[in-house]
């Protein structure tokens, strides 16, 4: 199976993003947002967990385990602040259009929770995403996924650099199953650690081939580190094809938030919304007998899928933050990370 290293690599799951971006933009003076769609197969399962002290959503309730709606028809991440939940009237309407939903008496109700980010101070404090951006983003959903200042990502800020959208899938070859996430990093907290300039995971630096920039490259770092805007919350959607319920999912959801806390410093703050939707389209059903071990007395097979689906998906998560990092294009005056450090690629080929 070829792979993209994205969350479409789930089958099924296909992603579009949307957005207005005005190249000359300055802080407050242009478009500067987007909406990030993930659509997903009839059948799909999800479960949310929220851990910002300031979140904005929609259609979270749904999803806790003991309420009835079973399934999930698409997830929106999106610009805009609590404005920018109309996006999802859109995405519901392109759905309608397609004929996907919750079937009642008289028509459909597509069942679509989302999720925003705190971005309106860097564009026009009245330009933010509407139910045209949900609607656009829905219809170009595809398997490629753009990453950096693209969809729900382009007025995204990490701490003091740009933030953006990134990807990232992992394959599980011991029981045949994919997981991947799609995240859009606007976090209060650093992505890199600002005493070295490098990422808080030395697994991230050796994945990307980074070396420490020099010491007035750091120095600067420093200095737009002291001056940080009230830009916050990080969204984000972790998706398998294994067979998982909604309560396994909302495990899974929470084991993902560790991959944020491991690459954003400091995550799930007060002033952060950060939420993680996490998804199950049920194409692969686990037998136990497709462990290589036993399954611990006392857990059942489905508990011991979902803790190892959650470490993937965190990990998975962690890779996603710092590929919407370092793939960012600076707008509106706020330095990408190859642009404060390019001392950092210097072993990069």
């Amino acid at each position: 199976m070829s792979t993209r290293g994205s969350i479409t690599d789930v089958s099924g799951i296909l992603v579009g993003n949307h957005h207005r971006l005005d190249p000359d933009a300055t802080l407050g003076t242009g478009w500067a947002c987007g909406t990030t769609v993930v659509l997903l197969p009839p059948g799909t399962t999800g479960a949310v967990d929220v851990r910002g002290g300031a979140p904005g959503t929609r259609e979270t309730d749904l999803l806790d385990p003991a309420n009835s709606v079973r399934f999930v028809d698409a997830v929106v991440l999106t610009g805009g602040s609590a404005y920018g939940l109309a996006a999802a009237d859109g995405v519901m309407q392109w759905l309608e259009q397609h004929d996907r939903g919750l079937a009642m008496d008289g028509g459909l109700v597509p069942i679509v929770p989302a999720a925003v980010i705190f971005d309106l101070p860097v564009g026009g404090w009245h330009l933010r995403p509407t139910a045209e951006f949900g609607f656009a983003a829905a219809e170009a959903a595809g398997l490629d996924v753009a990453v950096g200042t693209v969809g729900a990502g382009v007025g995204a800020r990490a701490g003091a650099l740009k933030g953006g959208l990134g990807t990232a899938s992992v394959s599980l070859p011991d029981i045949g199953v994919t997981v991947g996430a799609v995240v859009a990093v606007n976090a209060a907290g650093n992505v890199v650690d600002p005493a070295t300039g490098l990422p808080w995971m030395a697994d991230a630096i050796a994945e990307h081939g980074l070396t420490a920039p020099p010491g007035e490259q750091i120095a600067a770092l420093a200095e737009r580190d002291a001056d940080l805007s009230p830009l916050n919350t990080t969204i984000a959607v972790v998706a398998t094809d294994a067979a998982l319920s909604k309560a396994a999912c909302r495990r899974v959801a929470v084991a993902a938030q560790d991959g944020l806390a491991r690459t954003i410093r400091p995550s799930h703050t007060p002033v952060d919304g950060d939420a993680v939707f996490a998804l199950s389209t049920g194409a692969i059903e686990i037998s136990p007998a497709t462990w290589n071990k036993a399954t611990p007395a006392g857990m059942s097979p489905e508990t011991k899928l979902a803790t190892v689906v959650g470490e993937a998906a965190a990990d998975c998560l962690a890779r996603a933050v710092l590929v919407a990092v370092l793939a960012a294009q600076p707008i509106a005056a706020i330095p990408t990370y190859r642009e404060l450090l390019p001392g950092a690629f210097a072993a990069v080929p």
